[in-house]
This record gives C-alpha cells, sequence and structure tokens, in this order.
C-alpha cells in the first residue's frame, strides 16, 4: 500500500511541476489557444429585398387559395344556419398555425351547436373534410373547429363580445360575409 500512495505523490508532484512553467511561456500557450478559438470577422452583407412577380416584398405570406376558398365555404355554411356578423380574418404571418379565421355567432346556444353540426357535416359529405379537432359543442358557447389552414370560431352573442377575437386580431385584413 506504501507502494500506491509514493506512486500516486509523484505523479501529482510531476503534472505541478509541468504546469509550472514560466510565465512568458504559459502566456504563450494562452495566446495561442484563444487565437485559435476566435472566428474570423465577418463583413456585413446588405441585400435588396426581392420582390415576388405580384409586386409584394418576398417576406410577404404567400397565397393560399385553396384555404381562403375553405374559409369561405365555412362562412357559407354558417349563413345557412342565419349566423350572424360572420367574418374571415386573413391571419397569414400572424400566426403559426392558422390562415384563415371565421368568426360567427348565433343567438343562442343551440343555433351556435347546430351551425358547428352542419359545418362538420357538409364538409365531411359533400368535400370529405374532417376537422383535425372540435370543442364546446357540448355547451354550445363558444364552439371551436380545427380545419388546419382555417379555423372556425363560433359563438354564443355574449361570448363573442366578452371574448372580442375581433379586437385581438385587429391588425388582419377582414372579410364580411354576412
Amino acid at each position: 500500500m506504501a507502494t500506491k500512495k509514493t506512486a500516486t505523490k509523484k505523479k501529482a508532484a510531476a503534472k505541478k511541476s509541468a504546469t509550472k512553467k514560466a510565465p512568458a511561456a504559459r502566456k504563450k500557450l494562452a495566446t495561442k489557444k484563444t487565437a485559435a478559438k476566435k472566428p474570423a470577422a465577418r463583413k456585413k452583407i446588405t441585400k435588396k429585398k426581392a420582390l415576388s412577380p405580384s409586386g409584394a416584398p418576398a417576406g410577404a405570406p404567400a397565397e393560399n387559395p385553396r384555404a381562403h376558398a375553405l374559409a369561405r365555404r365555412i362562412a357559407n355554411l354558417l349563413s345557412d344556419k342565419k349566423g350572424l356578423d360572420i367574418l374571415i380574418l386573413d391571419v397569414r404571418g400572424m400566426t403559426s398555425y392558422a390562415d384563415y379565421f371565421v368568426v360567427g355567432s348565433g343567438e343562442s346556444d343551440r343555433q351556435v351547436s347546430a351551425m358547428a353540426e352542419h359545418v362538420l357535416g357538409q364538409l365531411k359529405e359533400k368535400d370529405g373534410l374532417r376537422p383535425i379537432g372540435h370543442e364546446g359543442m357540448e355547451t354550445g358557447q363558444w364552439v371551436l373547429l380545427d380545419f388546419g389552414e382555417v379555423v372556425a370560431h363560433l359563438f354564443f352573442a355574449e361570448m363573442r363580445s366578452h371574448y372580442d377575437l375581433e379586437g385581438l386580431w385587429a391588425d388582419a385584413p377582414r372579410e364580411k360575409v354576412a
């Protein structure tokens, strides 16, 4: 056991003496290490914004005619069931999960549920579309139908004014349907 302790002590002493180099030699080593780590300075390159063929800046959100057609279809289905104040909000570029919101309201919770069932039934039957998810069908206060690129919000009239989605998305271009 005594030999093991002395062997480890000798190794530790050898390490200490190896690290105790002249200050100039340590500085040289340190500058070599830091010089290797520093990245080369980059020049700033300014690019002009490219315009798309339509004349809009390239960073503007791309048109999505299929999603816009679906939003119009949902809005028309809501108006079939006498939905009130139906709006299509264009939220492209403002949110990552949808391109259009369809917002509508009904005069009673039964009407809101009926509007939602009508939209789901017609889109499934005629277009073969099913929502990614839907919420609130039981209560009829606020029904959300998520079709991916288009999200429909159907409100009982009092709940719509309380949550004020149009105010939240005030910067979004609007299309009034009914």
